[in-house]
């Protein structure tokens, strides 16, 4: 959305009421007194106050807004929706407020550039959440004026997986290839490679100099007993709904932090074994909508 004077309000600021009040007061003494100077010091405050309306309304106009994607969250956690806000124009923006969901954040735009905020988002439950209007405002220069644009609204969503609680340990199942040949893990002494960082593995296998340098997050393999394979079915699983998703979700974020292969079977679906980024996260998403209305409604 580019922000234009459609979409933009202006109030007086609490400063701005004082200022009025005592210009009036000055007006008054003058016409009481008829004292010249007085008039030209009226008239040259309130000259500078309707030209500071000028300069807020500008500083917000003209600006484009974009919210962009955001990376899926746990239950719980808060999502982080990034915000693009460019500023096409050949002048500088001063003191931009951005607000969204409580959150209030200040920035300043350069000419011809553009700047990315995230903004968090409380995600309770899982599912589908949109990302909240948000709004810009300014009080720039004098802070006699408030300036602020109508909510800007978008049809991002974030997916909330289920939180990862449970108390049970993977379930030793019926799993044909249980032992497989690869024998690799995250335990183990001898060093076999480097795989993509999942979140919840340890920190202490994290390829910290790959990070120094700029690099993609990284952890450690190490050759271990054997690469085992686990069936994550929901007969095993106890509780309410939630309660058994959350468990699947826990043995998921296990499973994947040890580099086991592992299938999900719920009732009705089925996923096959594997592992992976690419497979973590295709069984959290199932996880995420199950038993959903239209896959799953916005929190």
């Amino acid at each position: 959305m580019v922000l234009n004077r459609r979409q933009l309000y202006m109030l007086p600021t609490r400063h701005g009421l004082l200022f009025t009040l005592v210009l009036m007061v000055i007006f008054l003494a003058s016409v009481n007194y008829n004292n010249g100077l007085a008039y030209a010091l009226t008239f040259l405050l309130l000259s500078i106050a309707l030209v500071s309306m000028l300069h807020t309304h500008r500083n917000v106009s003209g600006l484009a807004v974009e919210v962009l994607s955001c990376l899926p969250v746990f239950a719980g956690d808060s999502a982080q929706f990034r915000v693009s806000v460019q500023n096409p124009l050949d002048f500088i923006r001063v003191g931009i407020c951005v607000f969204c969901a409580g959150h209030r954040q200040i920035f300043h735009l350069h000419p011809s550039s553009s700047v990315q905020l995230e903004i968090p988002v409380s995600a309770p439950h899982r599912g589908y959440l949109s990302c909240p209007p948000l709004r810009l405002s300014s009080a720039y220069p004098l802070g006699l004026q408030y300036t602020w644009s109508a909510p800007i609204k978008t049809a991002v969503r974030a997916i909330v997986y289920p939180a990862p609680k449970g108390d049970l340990p993977l379930p030793h199942n019926n799993s044909p290839d249980r032992f497989m040949p690869s024998g690799l893990s995250t335990d183990g002494d001898d060093f076999a490679g480097l795989r993509e960082y999942v979140t919840g593995d340890p920190p202490r296998h994290v390829h910290w100099k790959a990070v120094a340098t700029h690099q993609a997050l990284l952890t450690k393999q190490f050759a271990g007993e054997g690469d085992r394979a686990y069936w994550l079915r929901w007969e095993d699983t106890t509780g309410s709904t939630e309660s058994r998703l959350s468990q699947l979700c826990h043995w998921v974020v296990m499973a994947e932090r040890a580099s086991f292969r592992y299938g999900m079977s719920l009732p009705g679906m089925q996923l096959p074994l594997d592992r992976g980024s690419r497979h973590y996260h295709r069984c959290l998403k199932v996880l995420a909508l199950w038993g959903l209305e239209d896959g799953a409604p916005d929190q």
